[in-house]
């Protein structure tokens, strides 16, 4: 279920950093390796609840910013993902101070509905910029992939286990074999966007044995007083995030109210979590809120599940093969589900909005100030 919004970030931030094929592909290897570390931490160490961590979209925003102001210096793919590291690493001591201090689990009781809705919803409304344009380059396959994703969600998803749980995984493999056929049928040319360009899996080995593509795989981070800032506002939004999740995680699987400590350690190993992300390459981690709602329909709560998929994720970002087929999804694939998911994640702020009195004025001046 995790799957989408993990390969998505990558696909988002690659092009965007001019990175070829093989580039993406190793991108999308190192995130992978991050997601399965930072989860192995957090269900062991941390909240030690049966929650995933993946790519953080709070982080968006600040991420274009430094690979704007880096590119603008006439820097490459490489020395922007150097800045991303060292902004990511330094907060990522902040956040773990935060959390280890205890000063998280002190907090929740002024992290309210009515600051944590609005703050979700911008993450959401502010990411389409990023979404529509991509789809728009050709309309036909974003807007299969969305009716796909939407008819297997909200259709489907009433008769069978499968589509409730892999919608967005079976709409890509659907959409991809589609295009990737057309592309074989020469429907689709070579710099078509929906042409599906198989290169870097060719050549890309099965197995990882280069220590250098794993540890600091673009070279040795490079700090910044202005993009640690702009991660730390980031990091703000994630903790906020991750502190909603770990409520519902935790109700979900029967367990109540995370106690302060569960709270104050998951936030920590969070900021662990997110200090090895720099190390391997990838991006800041967060937990999955799409991952809590199949404790509720698998009604398995068990960690040691979420551990053998951490293990799993491990494995996947050691498997170079696997990377480059991720990087072959098209771009109006990912337009199309970009749409779909950016929507999802507005309207889980609508869903925090919704628990507070919405019939107080001060409650309405607070939201509707804040957006």
């Amino acid at each position: 279920t995790m799957f989408g919004s993990t390969v998505a970030i990558p696909l988002l931030f690659g092009p965007a950093m001019g990175m070829s094929l093989e580039q993406i592909s190793l991108l999308i290897s190192s995130v992978m390796l991050c997601s399965g570390v930072a989860t192995l931490l957090q269900s062991t160490f941390g909240s030690r609840l049966p929650i995933i961590q993946g790519v953080s979209f709070a982080f968006i925003a600040a991420f274009f910013g430094i690979i704007g102001a880096v590119g603008e210096r006439g820097g490459d793919a490489a020395e922007m993902m150097q800045y991303i590291a060292g902004a990511v690493m330094a907060g990522a001591a902040v956040e773990a101070f935060i959390g280890f201090s205890g000063l998280m689990g002190r907090l929740r009781k002024f992290l309210s509905p009515v600051v944590v809705g609005p703050v979700i919803m911008l993450i959401g409304l502010s990411l389409f910029q990023h979404g529509a344009p991509k789809a728009g380059t050709d309309w036909t396959i974003s807007g299969l992939t969305m009716a796909l994703i939407i008819l297997f969600a909200l259709v489907l998803s009433q008769r069978g286990g499968l589509f409730r749980m892999f919608p967005i995984l079976l709409a890509l493999a659907i959409v991809v074999t589609l295009c990737w056929a057309l592309t074989l049928a020469g429907v689709y040319q070579e710099g078509d966007a929906s042409y599906v360009d198989t290169s870097a899996v060719r050549v890309s080995p099965w197995l990882e044995t280069s220590l250098d593509r794993v540890v600091f795989p673009w070279g040795m981070p490079k700090f910044d007083l202005g993009f640690f800032i702009a991660a730390l506002a980031a990091y703000l939004a994630s903790m906020i995030e991750s502190f909603g999740d770990y409520h519902a995680c935790s109700h979900m699987a029967g367990g109540g109210d995370p106690t302060e400590e569960q709270i104050s350690r998951g936030i920590g190993c969070e900021g662990v979590g997110c200090l090895l992300t720099g190390v391997f390459g990838g991006f800041s981690s967060t937990s999955y809120s799409e991952n809590i709602g199949l404790i509720g329909l698998t009604k398995v709560g068990s960690r040691w599940v979420v551990q053998i998929g951490a293990v799993m994720l491990i494995l996947l970002g050691l498997l170079p093969k696997f990377g480059a087929v991720a990087a072959a999804i098209p771009g109006p694939v990912v337009g199309g589900l970009y749409c779909v998911m950016f929507g999802l994640i507005s309207a889980v702020g609508v869903q925090q909005l919704a628990k507070c009195d919405l019939t107080s004025d001060r409650n309405l001046l607070i939201a509707g100030f804040s957006l």
